[in-house]
């Protein structure tokens, strides 16, 4: 996996602890299981560009905010 990628998917797990979000929370509200979610943070799975874009829009932050 790319480092890049790496960067946005540990970006994800960062802002949805600061935000206060359980994991529970931000799957149902995105409409994928925990399990998923849990993967995806923990950089075993790269969201789909659909499931990235409503993890986003879930917590509030513009997509170009991840690759910064």
């Amino acid at each position: 996996m790319e480092l890049e990628t790496e960067k946005i998917l540990e970006k994800i797990r960062s802002i949805r602890l600061e935000k206060e979000i359980s994991l529970l929370s931000l799957a149902n509200e995105v409409g994928i299981s925990h399990s998923h979610l849990y993967y995806i943070e923990s950089k075993r799975v790269i969201p789909s560009i659909d499931v990235f874009i409503k993890i986003s829009k879930s917590l509030k932050t513009a997509p170009k905010d991840f690759f910064e």
